[in-house]
Formats: C-alpha cells, sequence, structure tokens
C-alpha cells in the first residue's frame, strides 16, 4: 500500500509539472518533445540583423530546455531555395525553414498545416494582408506563417533636395514626418502620370530614376506595381489569359514615355544595381525596401541625410504597395514537431516582431496589419522620419506581380519577368505595342496549360 501511494504521489506531480509546460508552451508536451530542433533563416541583409533572431531562439530553447540548431542560409544564388528543395527530397534536414513568397504554394504537400498558430496570431496580431493569405493559405489550410524577418515592401525611396530642384516637390511635405501634417492635396496628385513628369525632370538635371527592367526581384515587384495601378491583369483569378486589353495597352504607352528617361543598361541590372546607383549619387529615385538608405548611411553620409521614402504613385486602380514576403514553415517529416510550432509561436509575438524590426533598421515588415506602429520606424534617422511611412498606409493596396493569376500562374509571370520584358520591348527595343502583347499571349497560354 506503501508503495502504491508513493507511485501514486509521483504520478501526480509528474502529471502537474507536464500541465504546467502545456500551458506556458502548448506545442511541448513532454520533456521528451523539447529535444533537439535545426532551424534555417534567411541570412539578413541589414548587418547585426541576425543577432536578434539568434538571441530570440536562444532565449526560448533554455526557457523550454531544446536543444537548437541555427543555420542562416543566402539567398543569393537562390541558395536558400535550393537547400529547402534539396530537403523536400531527402525528406530530412532543418524542422523550420524560411521559404520565399512562390514556396508555400509549391511545397503545400510538405508543409506541416499551422491553422492553429495562425487563428491565435490574427487574434492577437491583427488580420494578415490579402496577398499574405493568397502566398500561404492552400488547399483549405495555412501551410506556412508570414515570416517578419525579410519581409518587404519596395516604395519610392527619393532624394528630397533633388525632387525640390528640379519638380519643385516636396516629399518630406506629402508625406510628412512623425508629428507633421501630410498634405492630402500633394498625396492625390502623386499618380503614376505624375511620376514619370517628376522621371522626366530630373532626368534632364543629369539625376534619372533607378528602375530595372531585368527578371530580378526588385524589378518585377515594381513593374508589378505599375500593371496593377492601371489594371493590367495578364491572367486573372480563373486562369483566363487577360493580357490583350485596353489596360495592358495604357501601360505599355506608359512604359515608352518612361523608358525614355531610365539609365540605358537597366535591362540588365540586377538587384544591388538600384541600390548601387542611389547611393553613389547618381540617381534621384528608386523603389526599395530601406536596405539602400541603411547602406548610404554607412558609405555615403550625405545621400543618406537626403533620402525619403514615402507611399507608391496612385493609378486609375488604386495605390498599389508592391511586396515580397517570406514564410515560416514546418516540414511535416520533422521529428520535432510540438518544438518547432512552439519556436513559430514566440517568433510570431508582437514582442519578437518588434524586436525583428528594431534589428532591421525598419526594414522588416510584419504581415500583420496590427504590427505597425512600432516607434523604430518613427526613429531611425537621418534625417528624422525617412522611414516612417515606409509600412503601408490603409490606402495602399500590399501586392505581389502576377496575382491574382492561379498561384503556379503568377510564379511563371514573377520568375520569367514578363511583366519587365514586356516594358523593355516597346520601351527600348523598338517593338510595337501590338507584337508585344502577342508575344506576351503565347507565354502567358503556356503558363496556363503547365
Amino acid at each position: 500500500m506503501t508503495s502504491r501511494a508513493s507511485d501514486r504521489r509521483r504520478f501526480i506531480k509528474t502529471a502537474a509539472a507536464a500541465s504546467a509546460v502545456a500551458v506556458a508552451a502548448p506545442y511541448i508536451r513532454t520533456s521528451r518533445a523539447a529535444g533537439k530542433l535545426k532551424v534555417a533563416f534567411w541570412d539578413h541583409w541589414v548587418p547585426g540583423a541576425n543577432k536578434t533572431m539568434e538571441a530570440i531562439c536562444h532565449e526560448w530553447a533554455a526557457k523550454h530546455k531544446v536543444d537548437i540548431q541555427i543555420d542562416f542560409i543566402t539567398s543569393q544564388g537562390n541558395k536558400l531555395e535550393l537547400t529547402i528543395a534539396a530537403e523536400k527530397l531527402a525528406k530530412s534536414g532543418h524542422d523550420l525553414v524560411q521559404p520565399g513568397a512562390w514556396s508555400p504554394a509549391a511545397y503545400a504537400e510538405d508543409f506541416e498545416p499551422v491553422d492553429d498558430i495562425m487563428r491565435e496570431m490574427i487574434k492577437a496580431n491583427g488580420a494578415v494582408y490579402p496577398i499574405v493569405e493568397y502566398l500561404a493559405h492552400q488547399k483549405g489550410h495555412w501551410v506556412a506563417a508570414p515570416a517578419v524577418t525579410g519581409s518587404q515592401v519596395k516604395p519610392p525611396c527619393a532624394r528630397i533636395s533633388l525632387f525640390k530642384k528640379f519638380a519643385d516637390l516636396d516629399v518630406t511635405k506629402m508625406y510628412a514626418p512623425p508629428g507633421g501634417h501630410s498634405d492630402k492635396k500633394l498625396q492625390d496628385e502623386w499618380t503614376w502620370d505624375k511620376f514619370v513628369d517628376v522621371a522626366e525632370k530630373c532626368a534632364k538635371g543629369g539625376y534619372p530614376f533607378g528602375l530595372g527592367l531585368s527578371q530580378t526581384t526588385d524589378c518585377v515587384d515594381f513593374a508589378g506595381a505599375l500593371f496593377h495601378a492601371y489594371g493590367a491583369e495578364l491572367v486573372n483569378a480563373k486562369g483566363e489569359v487577360t493580357v490583350n486589353s485596353d489596360h495592358t495597352k495604357q501601360v505599355l504607352e506608359y512604359s515608352q514615355r518612361l523608358c525614355k528617361v531610365l539609365p540605358k543598361d537597366v535591362i540588365a541590372w540586377d538587384d544591388a544595381s538600384n541600390n548601387k546607383f542611389l547611393i553613389s549619387g547618381q540617381g534621384s529615385l528608386i523603389m526599395n525596401p530601406p536596405s539602400a538608405w541603411a547602406v548610404a548611411k554607412r558609405d555615403n553620409i550625405k545621400v543618406a541625410e537626403d533620402l525619403w521614402t514615402f507611399a507608391s504613385p496612385k493609378g486609375p486602380m488604386g495605390r498599389y504597395a508592391p511586396a515580397l514576403p517570406f514564410f515560416w514553415a514546418i516540414w511535416k517529416f520533422s521529428p520535432n514537431k510540438p518544438a518547432a510550432k512552439s519556436l513559430l509561436t514566440t517568433l510570431l509575438t508582437r514582442h519578437s516582431a518588434e524586436r525583428f524590426v528594431a534589428a532591421s533598421v525598419g526594414y522588416d515588415i510584419p504581415g500583420f496589419k496590427g504590427l505597425r506602429d512600432f516607434k523604430t520606424w518613427a526613429e531611425v534617422e537621418p534625417p528624422k522620419g525617412t522611414v516612417y511611412n515606409y509600412p503601408p498606409t490603409p490606402d495602399q493596396i500590399v501586392m505581389v506581380a502576377g496575382a491574382p493569376a492561379p498561384i503556379h500562374v503568377a510564379n511563371q509571370i514573377y520568375t520569367q519577368g514578363l511583366m519587365t520584358q514586356m516594358m523593355a520591348k516597346v520601351g527600348m527595343q523598338g517593338q510595337s505595342i501590338p507584337e508585344t502583347i502577342g508575344w506576351a499571349q503565347k507565354q502567358l497560354e503556356a503558363y496556363t496549360m503547365m
């Protein structure tokens, strides 16, 4: 009897301890479940940002007695995506990975659903942007969660003095710093028509806009915002090819005018070219996250002090913010899904998001609408308020180039740089608008048959 009572007391104590752990971290059920965890994150562009990720992960691991291995993998040369593809084939590798925008759909059958986590995070952090759902909610399930680190939008970043000098436009009045009052009239006038008008004036003054027309992401994202603003859907949500439209013709006519005042080599630019162009002092505007400003702060302080980030121009269909999100996902073959889900929950909290944003000097954009009030965007300088208007305001539609086409078609439109190719054909290579639309029609018909 004494032995049975002693065993019963030990059982009750063990059960109570397990219950306490379950309340604190609902996905780690037992000490055995804690175990080991291997995670792979995007290697951040902003110096020092990885240290905050390491700190958050190690704090979590120490709290839950998890042996964690953290790897940072560059996106240069598609190394991160190639690593994820190799792990899918091998059915082994990391437990939690950080895929790019199009990968959640591509690996929908391989990633562990995280519906339970997303329900709680939406309650805590507000709704996600529709584009996040478009990319990561597949076949009725959330197959990935929106990562904070690396997720970005690409609005205009312009030289304050050059816009004043050549276009008589004060961007700090149009989109004011913290405590200021933005000029609504100037904002209403900030259209794509105004954009090309300013581009012509700055080019005439010797400081053209730095907008690439190659197939890399910065180029495609800028083009996507332009096409969306004019309602030029290449393929609609039903999968119907709709490129041959008046909307597309409008964009291509616009491109003929814009391309005349861009640097002649933009057709060959990569994602670093526009940054270098602005930082060197040669250009008056690029469309980019604040990484160019952050590097200018280090390498060319006079340019950094003259930079201002603000909303994209408005078109007939609205004001579109070109976005390129990352995601966090858990493999179905992960040997430690409970720990992976617990860490993912921690990474998605408001507290973690604020730390990520601060570490990236405002570069990172959380995918939840309730996480847009962090002080970092108001405080970083020089100049004070330089990235205050970087997070999308409610009047902006956050989008990705290629949407709203079915995800596998949109992926092809994006990765092939179809929009930038169309712009370059009519604007730099002398091809007619009907010829360009005909060429695009054939490309898109091939994509929809895949």
